[in-house]
C-alpha cells in the first residue's frame, strides 16, 4: 500500500488530536531502523536519519550493506528520504528511536547511544509530538532514563506537551521469510489515547497485526523475555552438550531421538552471539539486581553460553591430541565469522572468542566468510578474512562455525580436501552427517 501525503493527512485516532498529518522520523538506520523506515516510507512521509554520512550516501545510492532491504525496496518507499543533518528531523512529529543498546566490557547496560538519541530528540521535538522507542531496554528505561532527558533538553512536559510510546523491534537479521511487515508488533503508549495512536500507526505497516500492551513497561519487559527465554533454553542444550561430550555420546543424536516427542523444544548446541540473545539478558540481570534479586537461572545461562567458544576449542584440541596432531603451530581454517548463517551481521559474534582462544594455544588461524564484509571485520575486530574458500589447504583442522549455505551446500568433501590426512573436520552445527565429520558439538 502506498499512501500519498493527502491520504496520510487523514490519519488520526479518536480521543488523541495531537497528530493528524503524520510525518515520521526514524533515528538510526541499522538492522532495525532501515527496514522500519522503508516500511513507513511506503505509507507516510518519512525521514530516515543517521549520523553516519557514509551510511546515508550508501542508502541514497540504493545499496544496503546489511542486506536487509534491496534497492527495489528503497525505490518502492516513495515517501522516504534520507538525511544526516539533525535539522532535517525538525519537521517530523513522530520520532522513532532505533539505536543500538549494547553492553559494556563488564556486561552492564550501555545506554549512551540511547541517551544521546534522547538528547537529540529533546532538541528537535515540538509540542504535540510523539517519540517512540524501539531499542531493547530493561523495563522502565524509556520513562525513567530517556524521557527525563527529552524533558530537560526540550523544556516540554511529558504527557502534556509531548507523548511517548514503545514498540520493541522484532527484526530477525537475514530472515527473508519474515520481514518486518510479517511479524506481529507489540505496541504501547504513555496514555490510553496515545497507545491507540501508536498501535494504529504500526497497524498501517504490519500486515499480520499488532498487540497493544497495557503499558510501556510491559512492552519493554516482553522484548527482554523473548530473548532471555531463548538464551536459557539454548544454555540447557549447550550444558547437555558438555555433559554428553564427557560421556562419549553425540548430543545431536540424542536431540534427534528426543525431538520425536511432540512437545520437545527443538534446539541445537552452538555459539550464542548477535545483538539480541547474547546481549539483552544482561539488561534484565542488571535491572533485577537493582531491586535486590539475583536472577540465578538467567545469569547462569549467560555464563554457559558465553563459555561455549572456549569449550569448543578445548574439544577440538583434545581431538587433535588424540590423533597425534601437534597443537602449537598447527593451521586451522575457521569457516564463518558472522553471528549466524546466511547473514552478514558480525555484531557480538562469538567466533572472535574462538579465534582468540585458538591463537592463545599457538595455532595459526585463517578465516573465511562469504557473507561478512572484510572491511567491516577489519575495522571492528582488526582481523583479515577471506570471502571465499582457499584453493589449496594443508590445514590440521577445519572448523565449520557458521554454516552459510553457499559453503556447506557442497558437502563435507570439499572442506576435507583442504585438510591434511588425519586432520579434524569440526562440524559445530551438525550440518553434515555424523560419519562425514570428525567432531560435533
Amino acid at each position: 500500500m502506498n499512501l500519498g501525503s493527502d491520504q496520510a493527512r487523514d490519519f488520526s485516532v479518536p480521543g488523541f488530536a495531537g497528530i493528524k498529518d503524520v510525518r515520521v522520523g526514524v533515528i538510526g538506520l541499522g538492522y532495525v531502523g532501515l527496514p522500519l523506515a522503508v516500511a513507513f516510507g511506503k505509507v507516510f512521509p518519512t525521514l530516515g536519519f543517521d549520523t553516519n554520512e557514509g551510511r546515508i550516501a550508501e542508502l541514497k545510492s540504493g545499496r544496503d550493506c546489511t542486506d536487509e532491504v534491496t534497492a527495489a525496496d528503497i525505490r518502492g518507499a516513495t515517501n522516504l528520504r534520507f538525511a544526516s543533518a539533525e535539522s532535517d528531523l525538525a519537521n517530523c512529529n513522530v520520532l522513532i528511536v532505533a539505536v543500538p543498546t549494547p553492553i559494556t566490557p563488564s556486561r552492564t547496560p550501555d545506554l549512551r547511544p540511547l541517551i544521546l538519541a534522547s538528547e537529540m530528540v529533546g532538541r528537535i521535538i515540538r509540542k504535540g509530538a510523539v517519540v517512540i522507542y524501539e531499542s531493547t531496554v530493561y523495563p522502565g528505561a524509556t520513562e525513567e532514563d530517556c524521557i527525563p532527558v527529552v524533558e530537560q533538553i526540550s523544556g516540554l512536559k511529558y504527557n502534556a506537551d509531548f507523548y511517548a510510546g514503545y514498540s520493541p523491534e522484532r527484526i530477525n537479521p537475514g530472515d527473508k521469510e519474515r520481514p518486518i511487515n510479517r511479524i506481529v508488533k507489540v505496541t504501547s503508549g504513555s496514555t490510553p489515547e496515545v497507545a491507540d495512536f501508536v498501535d494504529s500507526l504500526y497497524g498501517a505497516i504490519i500486515e499480520v497485526g499488532t498487540f497493544k500492551a497495557n503499558s510501556i513497561r510491559i512492552a519493554e519487559a516482553s522484548k527482554i523475555v523473548e530473548n532471555t527465554q531463548r538464551d536459557v533454553n539454548i544454555a540447557l542444550i549447550n550444558e547437555l552438550s558438555i555433559i554428553f561430550a564427557q560421556l562419549g555420546i553425540d548430543t545431536n543424536d540424542v536431540l534427534d531421538a528426543a525431538s520425536t516427542k511432540w512437545n520437545f523444544i527443538h534446539m541445537r548446541p552452538g555459539l550464542v552471539g548477535g545483538h539480541c540473545i547474547g546481549v539483552d539478558p544482561y539488561y534484565l540481570v542488571h535491572k533485577s539486581m537493582t531491586v535486590g534479586f539475583i536472577p540465578d537461572i538467567i545469569r547462569s545461562a549467560r555464563e554457559i553460553n558465553d563459555g561455549m567458544a572456549r569449550n569448543a576449542v578445548v574439544r577440538l584440541i583434545k581431538k587433535m591430541i588424540s590423533r597425534d596432531i601437534a597443537v602449537k603451530g598447527s593451521r586451522v581454517l575457521m569457516v564463518g565469522f558472522s553471528f549466524k548463517e546466511n547473514c552478514p551481521d558480525t555484531r557480538n559474534t562469538k567466533v572472535i572468542d574462538m579465534v582468540a582462544d585458538l591463537k592463545s594455544y599457538g595455532m595459526d588461524v585463517d578465516i573465511v566468510d562469504t557473507w561478512a564484509e572484510p572491511e567491516r571485520v577489519l575495522e571492528e575486530y582488526g582481523l583479515h578474512i577471506a570471502s571465499s574458500l582457499p584453493q589449496t589447504g594443508g590445514y590440521e583442522a577445519v572448523v565449520v562455525a557458521v554454516p552459510h549455505t553457499d559453503i556447506v551446500g557442497g558437502g563435507a568433501e570439499g572442506l576435507r580436501a583442504l585438510m591434511k590426512r588425519g586432520g579434524v573436520l569440526f562440524d559445530m552445527k551438525a550440518v553434515f552427517k555424523a560419519e562425514d565429520s570428525d567432531l560435533r558439538l
